[in-house]
């Protein structure tokens, strides 16, 4: 199943590093969320676009989880020559991450 069936994203720019939040739509999910988007398959996911390490911050009274990534966005907003110099579109990206069904 695709990540999006089952939560929504939200991401933008900090510097070089992109934001990137994953919140599940129900309670009941947050849990195979949390243990099948890890950091390391974060990294995977986005081979090629974010070039240094994924942290990943859990939080569990909003069902969500937090991803930072990186050496991800050319420099950031000023000084990038990507076309999404924020990283506004990554979270569409990241919905699309194939995860285990129920």
């Amino acid at each position: 199943m695709k990540l999006r069936e089952i939560a929504h994203g939200r991401s933008g720019d900090k510097g070089d590093a992109a934001n990137c939040g994953v919140i599940a739509f129900k309670e009941e999910y947050y849990p195979h969320i949390r243990e099948h988007v890890t950091a390391e398959r974060v990294k995977q996911h986005f081979e090629g676009i974010c070039l240094g390490p994924v942290e990943r911050y859990e939080l569990p009274n909003l069902w969500a989880l937090n991803f930072v990534l990186h050496n991800t966005l050319g420099g950031g907003g000023t000084v990038s020559l990507k076309l999404d110099a924020q990283g506004k579109t990554l979270a569409t990206y990241m919905l699309e991450m194939e995860i285990p069904d129920f």
